[in-house]
């Protein structure tokens, strides 16, 4: 069995796409399910087509170059001819935050504005412009980037999991912008302290938030990434590796 994907927690509880002999199936990880993988080489995860998996045996991962996919707005900066239908879509400009004091600038279609605001684990947002098409939207995006940023690692994402968004700072950003709507996001995830960051798929599911995994394990709390999952082989059964405890499992 492989890990070839996940699927962030947006209208249900987020997923693991897992591959065996070709066959493709979705396992949930819904808050207090108990998972029990072990996960063993890590290699490229190949891709799913027409709902079949195709192994690939490169060690790159979780993609190795033959099946990396490159978006071609990744990297957009507003210069381009609108290459793609959905460029020529209606495209929404939004700031979203990350507890405690973390904040970018985005662009996404209109109609997938919260879809994308939950698959980033985002806890607070605001959309501030509305425009015409995808390149407008990147032009606008670059100059806002330049003073607020676009993009917020995982592991600051991680590492204010379990605190609050600074509202004072929150808003003194967004005097700086007109608003069309806001949003709060609750992710159901009680913490009292930071959950240790390491990759493993042993424990009970306390929640998730975008592509971050929270798992209870051997007294232990847990933040997984779950792009670091993809390309794992996995077999049945706990782990039985050494792992760093955290601060509350002492006390």
């Amino acid at each position: 069995m492989q890990i070839v994907g996940y699927r962030s927690a947006v209208e249900g509880p987020a997923e693991l796409v897992i591959a065996e002999d070709g066959t493709v199936r979705r396992e949930s990880l819904e808050p207090g399910r108990d998972v029990a993988y072990t996960l063993e080489e890590r290699h490229c995860a190949g891709t799913v087509s027409d709902g079949r998996h195709v192994a690939c045996d490169r060690t790159t991962a979780p993609y190795c170059p033959q099946h990396t996919d490159r978006w071609p707005c990744a990297r957009c900066r507003g210069d381009c001819d609108l290459p793609l239908e959905s460029c020529r879509e209606e495209h929404a400009i939004y700031l979203a935050a990350f507890a405690p004091d973390h904040f970018k600038v985005g662009v996404t279609r209109s109609w997938r504005l919260e879809t994308r605001l939950r698959e980033q684990g985002a806890d607070r947002a605001a959309h501030i412009r509305t425009v015409e098409n995808g390149r407008i939207a990147r032009q606008i995006e670059t100059d806002i980037a330049e003073s607020v940023g676009d993009s917020v690692r995982v592991d600051h994402k991680l590492a204010g999991i379990h605190q609050s968004v600074d509202e004072t700072v929150w808003e003194r950003l967004l005097a700086d912008f007109e608003e069309l709507e806001r949003f709060t996001f609750d992710h159901g995830i009680e913490l009292s302290e930071r959950p240790v960051a390491e990759t493993l798929l042993s424990g009970s599911v306390r929640g998730s938030k975008g592509r971050l995994l929270v798992l209870d394990h051997n007294g232990s709390t847990y933040g997984v990434d779950l792009r670091n999952l993809v390309g794992h082989e996995i077999a049945p059964g706990t782990t039985g590796r050494t792992l760093q405890a955290s601060l509350g499992s002492f006390g």
